[in-house]
């Protein structure tokens, strides 16, 4: 069954689905683009690493008590007396190791240089915490290396992490998702505003010197990763979509999924 929605489906953003979504659209993608590199670069999908600290107070099972004795006149029994020991609270600390999957363009012939970064953002990296602030720190060493970098944010929750225009600069259209390119060559980054309403983009993906950029089409790899991926059965498509959208943004969501279900219903009618 195909996604309702023309473009990213905003309920892919729940956050029990989300990591497998990301994890299968950054195989897909490099799946499209390795015919298109060869034969001077190749896509390798590799990891980034991080770890997030969990805090959280844990609370003696047991309070502990401490007796003095004191000290009878003679011919009487000693007596114990308790004391109650004030127990701080303990704040634990659970290490979680957040493995991000990236892709990266690399030109084997000048020793597996990377070429071109492809970012697919994750929640953390639009919370404030250690997974922004890996993200940011690694776009500013690729930036010193010269690399080229593509990020693709099709979350709607969080902080607006990717390079949007600054002030004095004109104003993009109003959006739900963002990509944007930066060229390190150029010094300059290109940006594809995304409406919830349209399709997903194609996106020029650059490479180096002067050779043609690479066609990204990222619909298509949506597609790709809707079809072979769990996500009709999954999603269920109760309440309004997560994250932040208008009421008219809502109810053209409503509408499509109540067009979908009469569709259905329809085929499931003239099944034999």
């Amino acid at each position: 069954m195909p996604s309702p929605f023309p473009g990213m489906d905003p309920y892919l953003e729940r956050s029990a689905i989300w990591p497998d979504f990301h994890d299968r659209l950054i195989t897909h993608i490099g799946e499209q683009l390795q015919p298109l590199l060869r034969p001077k670069y190749v896509s390798l999908t590799r990891d980034r690493l991080y770890v997030i600290e969990h805090r959280r107070p844990v609370w003696p099972d047991v309070s502990i008590i401490r007796t003095r004795s004191h000290a009878a006149p003679a011919g009487e029994t000693a007596t114990a007396v308790l004391e109650e020991v004030d127990e701080p609270v303990v704040i634990g600390f659970v290490r979680e190791e957040v493995r991000e999957p990236v892709i990266h363009i690399i030109e084997p012939a000048a020793g597996n240089r990377i070429v071109t970064a492809i970012e697919i953002l994750s929640p953390d990296n639009k919370t404030p915490g250690e997974g922004q602030r890996s993200y940011l720190q690694k776009r500013s060493e690729l930036e010193q290396a010269d690399t080229n970098l593509v990020e693709i944010d099709l979350l709607r929750a969080g902080q607006a992490t990717v390079r949007k225009p600054q002030n004095g600069q004109p104003p993009l259209r109003e959006h739900h998702y963002l990509v944007s390119v930066t060229r390190s060559w150029a010094s300059r980054y290109e940006l594809y505003p995304i409406s919830i309403r349209k399709r997903l983009p194609r996106v020029q993906v650059p490479l180096t010197g002067d050779d043609p950029d690479v066609l990204l089409d990222l619909q298509a790899a949506f597609t790709r990763c809707w079809d072979a991926g769990p996500y009709p059965e999954l999603l269920g498509y109760d309440g309004p979509p997560p994250g932040p959208l208008s009421e008219a943004d809502v109810a053209w969501c409503r509408k499509l999924l109540e067009a979908a279900s009469t569709r259905s219903e329809r085929g499931s009618e003239t099944q034999p």
